[in-house]
């Protein structure tokens, strides 16, 4: 199955009423990625009141993990918006940051959740994606001469090999997009190579 990812991060600058939004995007396939890079944001904005961010883990459609954080701004005025743009974009992997600069003017809880959402979906909208292919693994014995053959063929379908060992055969490790999984094992059986199955 594939899906969008972040290419690269990018920030937007978000202004109302005096206050300044600074929304961030990356990729972020895990959670202590996501944490990093709030860390990193929260040393580059030192001064700032709010680190409100939301994260979404995995596939856009089925995430692994999701969550948020208003970090001190009333009770989901700020988390939760911009954890519901993402929802709504179609992008996996992703850590979406909005720094805020209090400009004296209160925006009351109703313009909190306008400003982060218009904030997250303003990154959202220039962010750069790229196609994300989740691939399986799969196990095989082979003869010494089937290992180039191999090699090359799991190349051409944007697979890899993750593992190769060497005994009196080759045990190779490949891991490919889930829709090549069935004519890789069918290409195996007719050269007589045998599959390890999963244990």
């Amino acid at each position: 199955m594939s899906y969008q990812t972040p290419s690269q991060a990018l920030e937007v600058l978000y202004e109302i009423k005096k206050s300044k939004f600074h929304s961030f995007a990356a990729c972020a396939p895990d959670r202590e990625t996501a944490m990093e890079l709030l860390a990193q944001k929260k040393a580059q904005y030192p001064d700032a009141r709010h680190h409100c961010w939301a994260y979404l883990l995995g596939r856009p459609d089925m995430p692994v993990s999701v969550a948020c954080s208003d970090d001190g701004e009333p009770s989901g005025t700020a988390g939760k918006p911009i954890l519901n743009v993402l929802q709504h974009k179609d992008v996996g992997d992703v850590m979406l940051i909005v720094t805020r600069y209090f400009g004296g003017i209160k925006l009351g809880a109703g313009g909190l959740v306008r400003a982060y959402s218009s904030a997250a979906q303003q990154v959202m909208e220039n962010l750069g994606v790229t196609q994300h292919i989740s691939l399986d693994e799969i196990t095989v014995n082979a003869d010494f001469k089937h290992e180039q053959f191999i090699r090359h063929w799991v190349t051409q379908q944007q697979g890899e090999v993750s593992d190769c060992q060497y005994s009196h055969q080759v045990t190779m490790t490949v891991a490919l997009p889930s829709p090549e999984i069935d004519a890789f094992t069918a290409m195996c059986r007719n050269q007589g190579i045998s599959l390890i199955p999963k244990t």
